[in-house]
């Protein structure tokens, strides 16, 4: 499946959850997918997401789907660890591995190589998925966190233009929808 046909099936299960979304293009895609003001778009950042991700579920009770990369959580393992300990009830953390750097020239990562399930499920979360096909992601929402989603999908980027607002934009946007 390619990532944004994830996105779209994920996208199409959500309601009022807070969404922080991966660097580059996986935000162009979730932005054309289906624009919200639940959703966090990153710009940069890389392999921030997830920490970007924990500190929101920490300070709010709606449930929050980080849509990270495999690239981005490989720059930061320790968040896996922070989060474990942290232990979120509200926080979904889904890992979309297409095994490259894909909004950085489509690199290989090492996720051809490791088991990112294996690696969260080391760590201590106790609620793990691995997805490559059905995305029922309804009863994941209803899981308590924290949890680890692994969906493998084709490496690529959907040509989608890139998003029209500012980064200041974006923030604004969805700090006043955090606030609500």
């Amino acid at each position: 499946m390619d990532r944004i046909k994830a996105l779209e099936k994920i996208a199409g299960q959500l309601t009022k959850e807070l969404v922080v979304c991966n660097i580059g293009f996986p935000s162009r895609e979730l932005y054309h997918v289906r624009d919200s003001p639940t959703d966090f778009y990153m710009l940069g950042s890389m392999g921030m997401a997830s920490s970007i991700g924990l500190g929101l579920a920490l300070a709010q009770k709606r449930k929050v789907v980080v849509l990270d990369g495999d690239g981005s959580l490989l720059m930061n393992l320790g968040s896996l660890a922070t989060i474990y300990n942290q232990k979120p009830e509200n926080l979904v953390l889904v890992v979309i591995d297409n095994e490259c750097y894909g909004s950085t020239g489509s690199q290989c990562s090492y996720a051809s190589t490791v088991n990112l399930k294996k690696v969260a499920e080391g760590v201590g979360f106790k609620e793990t998925f691995f997805l490559q096909d059905d995305v029922d992601f309804k009863e994941i929402l209803k899981t308590e966190g924290p949890v680890f989603v692994h969906l493998k999908v084709k490496a690529g980027n959907a040509n989608v233009p890139v998003i029209p607002m500012e980064p200041g934009e974006i923030k604004k946007r969805f700090m006043s929808e955090v606030q609500k």
